[in-house]
């Protein structure tokens, strides 16, 4: 059975394509944007990089504003034609690590909006969040015609009621700062039909103006490969995690469940594999080996790449613990997405948006209950048939859906709505983007 939100999701991609080609809305427009993304390294973010190649491929000259990291430590580069500027990062932990962090950030992020813009005279300016601090820059540039698009990928007041489990001033200030986010915007993304009734609700956005691009794979990214029996350390069947490693991420669930799997079910036909990092990653390390785990759980850290894909196509069951709460009700899990993109069947609890991502393609257990969730993971174990069917009906949906070559069409009508009316300013920086296209390479 196919979910009322995805088929909305399909149909409005056919009246786009009804209307134009999404290439041809802006092949012909040699206009100028900057995207400031703060939490993350591009191209690392998938969504950003996929958002920034998409636009590049159509005709934009994209410049990318992101923090480096040990793996991107550039601060300038050209990379399939899309221009990164990189500043460094500022890491810390607590509300005031927090707030030094944005500061630090927001100021290298005007700092290099600026150069940009003396080099290629953007007249669109992407922020992603979080934070939703970066309207403060759209305010400055919007005095010189630059239209702003909020990229919304995660809600933050409900990050902070997850993580901070509070409604203080603090709680207040990060409302605030979500409207005037909001009511800065030209056009709205936003990743799922949850955050679109944030952003037209309590945001004031017109729905006209409010765009779901939902984070999918691109298929192309994800060719059909071998598995890897080794993978599976001698075990019939492979369980993994892929993703972030935090305190909202439900991994002392997933510990949990796979401890009462082993010590209480006396499960020794799968051998489960945790890839990602984040802070929750060495205390559950630790409680892994004090609960005498070992011979069945194996921590990889961040995997990319063919390591990725090797696991991916080895698994037996995917596993997504976010446990539910006012946050991870509305978001848009990209591991769903990748399991099912690869065949597998996926265990969560029932989120929202779980539900709607995942359909008939998991198994739901009770909400934020790892016995309940361990149940449903030792329940595919028993049946080979029921993995192939639900695994099936996961790739089914990725393929005529949920997929990259769809979404990016909502995200190239949102840029049709953003620069209608805008005329092509002329580009002063010292290097095309059709240039940098051909390299292809770092300078």
């Amino acid at each position: 059975m196919l979910l009322g939100g995805r088929q909305d999701r399909v149909e409005s991609v056919e009246d786009i394509a009804q209307a134009h080609s999404g290439k041809e809305i802006i092949r012909n427009s040699p206009l100028a944007l900057c995207i400031i993304v703060e939490n993350m390294s591009v191209p690392r973010d998938p969504r950003v990089w996929r958002e920034a190649v998409t636009l590049t491929d159509a005709g934009y000259r994209v410049s990318v504003i992101c923090p480096k990291s040990r793996e991107f430590p550039r601060s300038y580069e050209v990379l399939d034609g899309v221009e990164i500027y990189r500043h460094s990062r500022w890491e810390a932990k607590g509300l005031i690590g927090y707030l030094l962090e944005y500061t630090w950030a927001l100021a290298m992020e005007l700092f290099l909006a600026v150069k940009v813009f003396v080099r290629s005279r953007f007249q669109i300016l992407q922020a992603c969040n979080p934070p939703d601090t970066i309207f403060l820059i759209a305010l400055f540039f919007k005095l010189m015609g630059v239209r702003f698009i909020f990229d919304q990928h995660d809600p933050a007041p409900e990050f902070f009621q997850a993580r901070f489990h509070g409604r203080n001033l603090l709680y207040r200030l990060v409302c605030l700062a979500e409207r005037f986010t909001f009511r800065t915007a030209a056009v709205a993304l936003v990743t799922n039909q949850s955050c679109k009734e944030i952003a037209t609700g309590r945001g004031g956005v017109k729905p006209e103006n409010c765009f779901i691009v939902r984070n999918c794979p691109d298929l192309k990214k994800f060719p059909p490969q071998m598995g890897r029996p080794e993978l599976k350390q001698g075990r019939p069947n492979l369980v993994i995690y892929v993703g972030v490693m935090g305190s909202q991420d439900g991994i002392d669930l997933l510990v949990s469940s796979i401890d009462y799997l082993i010590n209480k079910m006396h499960r020794t036909d799968a051998f489960f594999v945790l890839l990602g990092d984040g802070a929750e990653r060495r205390p559950q390390e630790t409680r892994v080996r004090k609960l005498g785990l070992d011979k069945w759980v194996k921590f990889t850290g961040p995997l990319y790449g063919n390591d990725l894909r090797s696991y991916l196509a080895s698994a037996d069951i995917g596993v997504s613990p976010d446990p539910s709460n006012v946050f991870n009700d509305k978001l848009t899990m990209i591991k769903i997405f990748e399991f099912m993109a690869y065949g597998l069947p996926v265990v969560l609890f029932d989120l929202i948006e779980g539900r709607r991502s995942a359909g008939d393609a998991a198994l739901y257990a009770a909400n934020n209950d790892p016995v309940s969730f361990a149940e449903q993971i030792a329940m595919l174990l028993d049946s080979e048939s029921l993995r192939r069917t639900l695994g099936a009906i996961g790739r089914k949906r990725v393929e005529t859906g949920l997929n990259w070559d769809i979404e990016k069409q909502a995200l190239l009508q949102a840029y049709e709505t953003a620069v209608r009316g805008l005329r092509p300013r002329t580009e002063v920086g010292p290097q095309s983007p059709a240039g940098a296209a051909e390299r292809k390479v770092p300078v």
